[in-house]
């Protein structure tokens, strides 16, 4: 099989679903559902809450998707490598609180987010490492990195939190301008994963593999490098996000990012990014993302206990993977 067959199977965001000129309701849904989705959450939002479209209100849901967007970038790339990565939210901590300790001891923020971003790439190493090496599921390997990562925070700081970090809330609290600084980094990110997932060979092959890991290999693709280089740079973003989640909160809670891992598997496959692989777009991630932020909003603005919350995310996702397996199949069953 030629490189160039294998390249025909990446899915790239605009492109047409079906040959021909029409399209069924499951095809519509594919191509714009998310879409409509984020607009039709926004409506209800406003009429349900008078103080939902106010200035400061939009401002403070931007602040709060920047950490789980992070997230979601990275891991899109892993979800449509066919594997999972369910150790988000622990690493975020681990880094987090490392870089916020080295703010403490030596005052500098580069040094700060270097030690972030290097225990970052040191668990994405180990992670893809062990996953393509051992042959170990990537939901085992990286429920074990979770252990492995809550543990070790814990254990470095004793459980307490890290304090006196002076300039580094900047970076979480600061504005350039009307913008929030964390919304620009969020922005980078994004340019930067679109990119990667679009326009390199890298991205072409995390499409490959995941849409068929044989057919690549068998093309000249060596699919545990890219399993490799794409948890590095998720474990990059968990960095990222770390930072910006403690520069937000001023100080190094071991206790931080628990249950972000959710919210951002949920946003990946809300956007579009199918679980079994092979299909998935940074846009609608980022849009899954936006429509998560906005029903936490929400539902924080009605006063809807958290219990609800997290049965309702539940419901989300297990909707959005019914959805996702239903209009599959519905595209199968057309070709057939």
């Amino acid at each position: 099989m030629s490189m160039e067959r294998a390249d025909a199977t990446v899915k790239r965001e605009g492109q047409v679903i079906s040959g021909s000129g029409k399209m069924n309701f499951p095809q519509i849904y594919r191509k714009y559902g998310t879409i409509m989705i984020f607009v039709g959450i926004c409506i209800l939002a406003s009429i349900l809450s008078p103080t939902f479209l106010t200035e400061a209100n939009l401002t403070n849901v931007l602040r709060q998707v920047v950490v789980v967007s992070l997230l979601a970038c990275g891991v899109t790339f892993i979800i449509i490598l066919g594997h999972i990565d369910v150790s988000l939210g622990s690493v975020l901590a681990l880094c987090g609180v490392l870089a916020a300790s080295v703010m403490a001891m030596t005052g500098s923020v580069i040094l700060a987010v270097a030690a972030g971003v290097a225990v970052g790439i040191v668990t994405g190493i180990i992670n893809g490492f062990v996953i393509t090496f051992f042959r170990i599921p990537s939901f085992i390997m990286t429920l074990a990195m979770t252990t492995v990562a809550r543990g070790a925070v814990l254990l470095y700081t004793g459980g307490s939190p890290v304090t006196g970090l002076g300039d580094f809330k900047v970076i979480g609290q600061g504005s350039l301008g009307p913008v929030p600084i964390s919304v620009i980094v969020l922005a980078v990110v994004v340019v930067v994963s679109w990119i990667l997932l679009n326009k390199t060979k890298f991205g072409r092959y995390v499409y490959a593999v995941g849409g068929n890991e044989r057919a690549a290999r068998a093309s000249g693709i060596n699919p545990d490098s890219i399993v490799v280089k794409a948890f590095i740079f998720n474990g990059i973003l968990c960095a990222v996000a770390g930072i910006v989640l403690m520069s937000r909160i001023n100080s190094g809670q071991p206790a931080g990012g628990v249950g972000y891992e959710f919210d951002a598997i949920t946003a990946v496959v809300v956007g579009g990014t199918s679980l079994m692989g092979g299909t998935g777009t940074i846009t609608g991630t980022i849009i899954g993302s936006m429509i998560i932020g906005v029903i936490n909003n929400m539902l924080n603005l009605m006063n809807v206990s958290s219990y609800w919350q997290q049965i309702i995310k539940g419901l989300i996702i297990a909707i959005a993977v019914i959805l996702d397996v239903w209009t599959k199949s519905a595209r199968s069953k057309k070709k057939a």
